[in-house]
């Protein structure tokens, strides 16, 4: 069973829950990441949320979300979720920064994370684990900032806001 770290505002741990009976409309606090991979070309590689996901299904988002288990650091569950979800292993991941949001899907459900943005580059093509992942694709950074932008109602609310966050950051490739 895989469990989800409930925490507070200051990220203490609370305890934990199984990750299924956590997201509904009351969802608790709890630790997550999202992980933005870059190719050599300056691309990003974005997927599309798989139907069968209890949040944001079929949503297009950044490369990897998901939560670290009790005892787990991000950077760990991060490269855990980039193998399970895409086949791709032997990345360096770096964190930049800190975030935290509260979002509710169509259907009411919501997620409440404490979700510190990575970062990480590699030209692997992935192998998709379809129970995860619907679509992939690379895109290049421009053309993503501007598609935000065009039709922000096609990707996850979290993704828009750390798209924002990396690109004020400044480092892609810096």
């Amino acid at each position: 069973m895989e469990y989800v770290v409930l925490v507070n505002e200051k990220n203490t741990v609370l305890g934990k829950r199984p990750k299924q009976d956590v997201h509904s409309t009351h969802t608790p606090l709890h630790r997550g990441f999202s992980l933005f991979l870059f190719n050599t070309k300056k691309q990003l590689l974005i997927t599309r949320r798989a139907h069968t996901k209890k949040t944001f299904p079929g949503v297009w988002t950044n490369t990897v979300c998901g939560h670290p288990a009790p005892g787990e650091s991000v950077i760990k569950a991060a490269k855990r979720r980039l193998n399970d979800e895409l086949g791709i292993v032997g990345v360096n991941i770096r964190e930049v920064s800190p975030y935290r949001y509260r979002f509710a899907d169509g259907n009411g459900v919501v997620e409440n994370e404490i979700c510190p943005i990575l970062v990480a580059y590699s030209d692997v093509k992935p192998k998709v684990n379809a129970k995860e992942v619907a679509e992939w694709k690379w895109i290049a950074w421009t053309d993503f900032l501007r598609a935000l932008k065009q039709n922000p109602q096609v990707y996850s609310p979290w993704c828009r806001e750390e798209a924002a966050i990396i690109e004020k950051l400044h480092i892609l490739y810096g």
